[in-house]
């Protein structure tokens, strides 16, 4: 060994071995006081947001119902947030192309900020405030529903889309923080969420999970309805059966 290598052998930090570590598990012998309150705080902090959804949980299912119309006619929805607002209304895009709880047929959902080369086109050509309202542009139609979802209520390149929609008859909602605010007064319809930034975010996931409840229970409905009515008209009814999980 050279007198190099052992002095960078010197240099380098003694790390602390798997005894040394402090437990900070819940239940073991250390659990830093302060960062339990901040826990502890934060978990009843989600309880506003509970109760805030719950005052509003008539509008969710109506949410829900309509959408589910509306895409089975054909009609599409289109999603986008900023930052962990963006992650939730992919999230709803997901649950709708692909499935919520039961096998059903895929709809239409697009998550705008999803569009990698399209957002930074658009930023880079137009700038970031339009990032949403030239897709909306692009693919919006007459009937198709636009969800924006933003904690302030306050980003401009949302309300953007939101008047843009608004000029196409693309129906608005807003998915918000605590209100009044600029975006849910843009909108058709608002939920918003009277709690903390953070725990306002955590209840937009529970509303787009509200919202699939209602939506899928719609579209077994219209199932249902369509299978009757085939085999009363003496036809089979084609890709109406339910299929298990994989």
């Amino acid at each position: 060994m050279t007198a190099e290598s052992s002095l960078r052998e010197a240099d380098r930090p003694t790390l602390p071995t798997p005894e040394a570590l402090p437990a900070v598990l819940p239940g073991a012998a250390f659990v830093d006081p302060d960062s339990a309150e901040a826990v502890r705080v934060h978990l009843d902090n989600v309880i506003p947001a509970l109760d805030s959804l719950r005052s509003q949980s008539g509008r969710l299912a109506a949410w829900g119902v309509e959408l589910a119309q509306r895409l089975l006619r054909g009609q599409r929805l289109l999603a986008a947030g900023n930052g962990g607002s963006a992650a939730e209304a992919q999230h709803l895009t997901a649950e709708l192309v692909g499935r919520f709880d039961g096998e059903r047929v895929p709809f239409s959902a697009i998550s705008l900020h999803a569009e990698s080369s399209a957002v930074t086109a658009i930023a880079n050509d137009y700038g970031y405030d339009d990032v949403f309202a030239r897709q909306v542009r692009a693919h919006g139609r007459s009937g198709d529903v636009l969800i924006l979802l933003s904690t302030s209520g306050k980003s401009p390149n949302l309300l953007r889309a939101a008047e843009v929609a608004s000029r196409l008859n693309v129906t608005t909602w807003a998915l918000t923080g605590a209100g009044p605010n600029p975006l849910a007064d843009a909108c058709h319809q608002a939920v918003t969420i009277d709690a903390l930034n953070a725990n306002a975010q955590e209840g937009h996931l529970i509303a787009l999970h509200a919202i699939c409840r209602a939506f899928d229970l719609e579209v077994a409905r219209h199932s249902s309805t369509d299978a009757w009515s085939l085999q009363n008209q003496g036809l089979p009814g084609r890709g109406l059966q339910k299929r298990g999980r994989a």
